[in-house]
């Protein structure tokens, strides 16, 4: 043990100024969203007076981010649902099924994830408003699904190719279809890789500002990162309202951290141990 805890410390040095890095922004949004507009300015690194709600009441209700909200619920539901029912249809195909360009496809997808949003973005907003997909939220959805569809192929394509094939040999006796042993076998199977993968897409989507200031130049359709862009440039000089609305965005992916930090942990050991 004594040859240990050098070791250890030497570990937990770095680690801790790395979990205060993370954490400190955090906590500077919360404490600024306490404050009144004078006491930022007068100091905007002391602590808040007191606890003020008054802040983030504003931030809800000046450009309605409860709509936004919802918007981004609706929008992220949809999304996560069709990457999670397509990327396991093409990651059962890529890394169990063999057939003739199954590796050209992968490879594909592979060079998919190269390429970053900016050099579609262009072709893809004349593509949308010519199919009439502009300012609609299946427009949006399809766009994510574009979008993010490539990294859930791959990480499923991977869960997958570790799961023995002697258990899909012995299902086709059985007397499954391809399809039998997608429903029956593989999705139980690679639950933990669609949760992990699925928290990871409904993440990205949530967190997303460019693709929907896009495709949802109305007001009444925008999502609610892009509300909360919108409070910037609303109360450019009342830095503690639109750190509360931050704050409001910010609540949900916490939310969703806290309680599932444990399945996402599991599903990316599961996918890198198994089999």
């Amino acid at each position: 043990m004594s040859r240990v805890r050098p070791g250890g410390w030497l570990l937990a040095v770095p680690m801790s100024l790395l979990a205060l890095a993370t954490i400190y922004p955090m906590v500077f949004t919360v404490n600024v969203a306490m404050k009144t507009r004078r006491e930022y300015i007068l100091d905007r690194f002391s602590l808040a007076d007191a606890v003020r709600w008054e802040n983030i009441a504003t931030a809800w209700s000046s450009v309605g981010l409860g709509r936004y909200l919802v918007n981004s619920v609706v929008v992220v539901m949809a999304s996560v649902v069709l990457l999670l029912l397509i990327g396991s249809m093409a990651g059962f195909a890529l890394g169990q099924l063999r057939f003739r360009g199954s590796s050209a496809l992968f490879l594909g997808c592979l060079a998919a994830l190269f390429a970053p949003f900016q050099v579609i973005m262009v072709p893809l907003a004349r593509i949308m408003a010519d199919a009439g997909l502009v300012d609609t939220y299946p427009g949006l959805v399809l766009a994510y699904v574009a979008q993010f569809l490539p990294f859930t192929i791959f990480l499923m394509t991977s869960y997958y190719r570790t799961i023995p094939t002697e258990i899909i040999d012995a299902a086709r006796i059985d007397g499954n279809s391809v399809y039998g042993v997608y429903r029956r076998i593989m999705l139980p199977l690679g639950a933990p890789a669609l949760l992990s993968v699925g928290i990871l897409n409904a993440l990205f989507c949530w967190n997303d500002v460019l693709i929907s200031l896009l495709l949802m130049p109305s007001a009444e359709h925008r999502t609610l990162m892009v509300g909360v862009t919108s409070l910037r440039g609303q109360y450019s000089e009342d830095i503690p309202t639109f750190a509360s609305g931050v704050l409001i965005a910010a609540i949900p992916v916490l939310v969703i951290y806290l309680f599932l930090q444990r399945q996402i942990a599991d599903g990316v050991a599961a996918g890198s141990t198994k089999g």
